[in-house]
């Protein structure tokens, strides 16, 4: 109806039109046992990995490297199947990617992108709590300096891919700032709990995380995280691909609508 067609680059509907052959041979087949399951598919990890989904906006570390609309393009494509698909591949690639990517060292990048590219790393972003939701200056999940790193508490709630992540970028307060410290879900203090019984998003895997006394390495802080600034920076990243998804799904009821 917006004749966005019209627009793209010959490129642009490559992209579009791999992943959309990739989601409607692999991805559709899935969706309504997974939606009435509550179960995010997670055989299909490695076919979205193999596609370039993860970090596709990103240049180097084994990413794709390709431009915006061609990123928005695969957000459209996954939304097409279901919000789960897109949120998961958001969260990894918008949220946690572009945080290590854009306020990370060279060494984290190095250490956890291209893992991550390739699907073999998962990543969350702990940004919300519970008693804050959508107000994120009244965190109440502080750091504090531990020897030679730091020493995590706090809790974080409605995170997606929370209990399949394997390194979270977690926001909390450090002398009075928010910074982002990315923490292996491995470590001992910290307790991962899924969200059942939702209504909405029942295919995204969404849980609570907890951290009681966490203590992480120095080189888990995100340096060039200053302030809120920088976790907003990454969720402005994330309504990006929101935006493009939200198309997908319009697309999809519109063709529904004309099938039946």
């Amino acid at each position: 109806l917006l004749d966005l067609e019209s627009q793209l680059t010959d490129d642009e509907r490559q992209v579009r039109d791999t992943v959309r052959e990739w989601v409607d041979r692999d991805a559709m087949p899935h969706v309504t046992s997974a939606f009435e399951d509550a179960l995010f598919p997670k055989e299909l990890i490695p076919g979205m990995a193999g596609l370039g989904i993860f970090g596709a906006h990103i240049e180097g570390y084994g990413c794709a490297g390709l431009g915006p609309v061609a990123y928005g393009l695969i957000m459209q494509e996954l939304e097409r199947a279901d919000s789960g698909f897109r949120s998961f591949a958001s969260v990894q690639s918008s949220l946690a990617m572009t945080a290590i990517h854009d306020f990370g060292s060279e060494a984290q990048r190095e250490r956890y992108l291209p893992g991550m590219a390739s699907g073999k790393l998962m990543g969350a972003f702990g940004l919300t709590e519970a008693d804050h939701g959508s107000d994120p200056g009244g965190m109440e999940t502080t750091a504090e300096r531990a020897g030679d790193g730091f020493r995590i508490n706090g809790s974080k709630y409605w995170i997606t891919n929370a209990t399949i992540a394997d390194v979270v970028v977690l926001w909390a307060k450090l002398d009075g700032a928010v910074r982002g410290f990315l923490v292996d879900t491995s470590l001992p203090g910290i307790a991962r709990d899924e969200i059942h019984h939702k209504l909405s998003m029942r295919m995204s895997v969404t849980g609570s995380l907890a951290f009681d006394n966490v203590v992480v390495p120095e080189d888990a802080l995100l340096e060039k995280t200053k302030n809120l600034g920088s976790a907003l920076h990454c969720l402005n990243s994330a309504r990006y691909s929101i935006i493009w998804g939200v198309n997908g799904a319009a697309a999809d009821c519109l063709q529904t609508t004309i099938d039946y």
